[in-house]
C-alpha cells in the first residue's frame, strides 16, 4: 500500500528519518516494521507560533510493499541536426535555454546567440568587477550564459502557475543536475555555486542534439522584409537567417529596446519597481522570524532550521512598498551593465551560510510618476528606462566610482541623517556613507522611510541601525514591454518575431521565464509545422 501523509513535526523530528517512520506508523495505525520506506513530496516551515516552529511535511509512505524511489520523469532529446526548420534565439538565459530545449523536443533546430561569455569564462569578469571595479559591458551579472539568475541566486519560486507546469521545469533542473530537494521545498533554491554546472549541462544537451550555442554574438540589427523578420546581424559582421526569431534578451538589454524604437517597431513603457537593497545580520532575521529573542536580544536558530526569510509589503500614500528577491545567508553584488551606473542585486550560495541577509525593498514606478516629476520631458516608450538609468548614474556618482555603493544605516536613512560609521557589509566593491535623498527621488525615498518603520513594528528588530540600505535596486523587471499577440505570441507588427519572458515584459524570475520559453516554442512549432 502507498499512502500520502501530512505530518506536523519539530525541526529536529523532520530531520530524523527514524522519527518520521514512527509518526507514519502512528498516523496509519500500523507497526513500524511494515513501513518499507518513504519520500517527501512537499515541506514548508510554519513559524507562526511563538512557542514552537513547526515543519509541515507531506510524504509518500510505502507500507507492506517494496519501497520505490521517487521517479524523475526524464525527457529524451532526439537529434534534430537534419531539421528543415531553424529558430534563432537571442539570449542564453533561462527563457532562451528552455525555448531551445522545447524546440528540440518538437523537432526544430534552435540556434542561440548570446552577447556574453560562457558560464565559466563569465566568472572571471565577475571577479574583476568585484575586486577592481572594472566592468565588461557584455559579460557581467546580467549578461552571459544563464542570464541574470545564474550568478544572482538561482531562486526557483514562482506564483506564475498559469504559464505552464512548474513541476516540469523543476524536474528538468533535476534531470540536469539539481538536487531533488527543489521538488520538495516550498521556496526551492539552487544556489549560485551550483547553478553554473546545471546551465553547462543544458548547453551540452542542446549541442549534442544538433542545436547551436554561439557566445560573444551581439545582435545589432534585424533583417526585416515586408514586416516579416528573416534574421539578424551581429556585431562581428555575421548575418544569421532563420524561420523565426525569439527575443529572450532579459530585462537589462537596453540596446535592444533602443534598436526597436529606432526602427519604429512597436514597444511600450512598462511599470517597474525601484528602491534599495537592505542588509541585516542574519541573526536578527532568524530571531524575528523564529521568535528567538532573549535577554541578549538574539539567539542561535540551532542546527535544524534554515536561515530565515521574510516577505513584507506596506501601502504608503497609494503605492505598495515591498520586499523583493530576499536572500538569506546572502551577499549583495554589483549588477551594473555599464560604466558610470550602479545597480545592486542579491544572491545566496546553496548552503545560505553567509552572516548577512539581504532583500530588495522597492516602490513601483509608473509613467504617471515621470509625467509628474518631469513635466517638460517628452514621453516615449523609453521614458521609464531612461529614468531608471538616470537614478543608477546618480548612485554611481554618490558612491565615488569603481562601483562603490552609497549607503546609510536604516534608522539614519529614515531620520535624514548621514551615518558617521558603517557596519560590515557583504558588498565586495565597498560602501560609502552618503545621504540617499541625493540619489533616490523623493516619492521613492519618503515611502521607503515610512514602510521601514512600519516593518519594524511588525518584525521585532527589523528597524535597526545594525542594518543598512544600499542603493540602487533598480533591475526588478523590464521598464519596457515588447507587445505580442495573445493567440500566437508573435509581435503584432513583425511576423515570426517572438518577444519572450522577462526582457519582453512577460515573466519575472527563472521558472516563469523558463515556462514562457516553453510556451513560445510550442507556438512557434504550431506555426512552422
Amino acid at each position: 500500500m502507498q499512502k500520502d501523509i501530512t505530518l506536523k513535526l519539530t525541526p529536529q523530528e523532520a530531520a530524523n528519518n527514524k522519527a518520521i517512520t514512527t509518526y507514519i506508523a502512528q498516523s496509519v495505525g500500523v507497526n513500524e516494521n511494515t513501513i518499507t520506506g518513504f519520500y517527501k513530496l512537499k515541506q514548508s516551515i510554519d513559524a507562526r507560533s511563538y512557542k514552537q516552529v513547526w515543519i509541515n511535511v507531506t510524504l509518500k509512505a510505502f507500507i507492506d510493499e517494496p519501497f520505490v524511489e521517487r521517479r524523475i520523469e526524464k525527457i529524451i532529446y532526439n537529434n534534430i541536426k537534419k531539421s528543415a526548420k531553424k529558430v534563432l534565439i537571442v539570449g542564453a538565459g533561462p527563457a532562451g535555454i528552455f525555448t531551445a530545449l522545447k524546440l528540440i523536443e518538437l523537432g526544430i533546430k534552435p540556434i542561440i546567440i548570446e552577447r556574453g561569455k560562457d558560464v565559466r569564462s563569465r566568472r572571471r569578469d565577475l571577479a574583476l568587477l568585484n575586486k577592481e571595479g572594472i566592468i565588461n559591458a557584455e559579460s557581467n551579472y546580467c549578461f552571459g550564459e544563464g542570464g541574470a539568475g545564474t550568478y544572482s541566486d538561482g531562486k526557483l519560486y514562482t506564483r506564475s502557475n498559469k504559464r505552464g507546469s512548474i513541476n516540469k521545469i523543476l524536474n528538468l533542473f533535476v534531470q540536469f543536475g539539481a538536487e531533488e530537494k527543489i521538488l520538495v521545498e516550498a521556496h526551492p533554491h539552487i544556489g549560485t555555486n551550483k547553478l553554473p554546472h546545471i546551465i553547462t549541462a543544458m548547453r551540452n544537451q542542446i549541442i549534442a542534439s544538433g542545436g547551436e550555442v554561439l557566445f560573444e554574438k551581439k545582435l545589432v540589427d534585424f533583417i526585416i522584409e515586408k514586416e516579416i523578420i528573416k534574421g539578424v546581424l551581429t556585431a562581428d559582421g555575421d548575418t544569421l537567417f532563420a524561420d523565426a526569431v525569439v527575443l529572450a534578451t532579459g530585462h537589462s538589454a537596453r540596446d535592444i529596446y533602443e534598436l526597436l524604437f529606432r526602427k519604429n517597431i512597436l514597444i511600450e513603457a512598462k511599470p517597474f519597481a525601484l528602491g534599495v537593497r537592505i542588509e541585516h545580520p542574519q541573526s536578527i532575521i532568524d530571531a524575528a522570524q523564529y521568535h528567538l529573542f532573549n535577554e541578549n536580544k538574539k539567539a542561535n536558530r540551532g542546527d535544524f532550521l534554515p536561515p530565515a526569510t521574510y516577505s513584507l509589503v506596506e501601502q504608503v500614500n497609494g503605492k505598495g512598498v515591498f520586499s523583493f528577491c530576499m536572500c538569506p545567508g546572502g551577499i549583495i553584488a554589483p549588477a551594473s551593465t555599464n560604466n558610470n551606473e550602479l545597480v545592486v542585486n542579491g544572491w545566496s550560495p546553496s548552503k545560505r551560510n553567509n552572516p548577512f541577509a539581504n532583500s530588495g525593498m522597492v516602490v513601483p514606478v509608473e509613467l504617471s510618476d515621470i509625467i509628474k516629476n518631469k513635466k517638460n520631458e517628452k514621453i516615449t516608450p523609453l521614458s521609464l528606462m531612461n529614468f531608471q538609468q538616470e537614478i543608477e548614474a546618480k548612485a554611481f556618482i554618490a558612491g565615488g566610482g569603481k562601483f562603490v555603493a552609497p549607503v546609510q544605516r536604516v534608522v539614519d536613512f529614515c531620520n535624514h541623517k548621514i551615518s558617521n560609521t558603517l557596519p560590515e557589509c557583504s558588498y565586495l566593491p565597498g560602501i560609502k556613507s552618503t545621504n540617499l535623498k541625493n540619489v533616490l527621488p523623493e516619492f521613492i525615498s519618503s515611502r521607503l522611510q515610512q514602510a521601514l518603520q512600519a516593518f519594524g513594528k511588525r518584525m521585532k528588530g527589523y528597524y535597526t541601525n545594525e542594518a543598512i540600505v544600499v542603493a540602487t535596486e533598480s533591475r526588478t523587471s523590464s521598464p519596457v514591454r515588447i507587445p505580442r499577440n495573445e493567440n500566437n505570441l508573435q509581435h503584432p507588427q513583425i511576423k515570426n518575431l517572438y518577444p519572450c519572458a522577462e526582457g519582453a515584459g512577460y515573466a519575472g524570475g527563472i521558472v516563469s521565464a523558463a515556462m514562457d520559453g516553453e510556451k513560445v516554442a510550442e507556438n512557434i512549432a504550431a506555426v512552422l509545422q
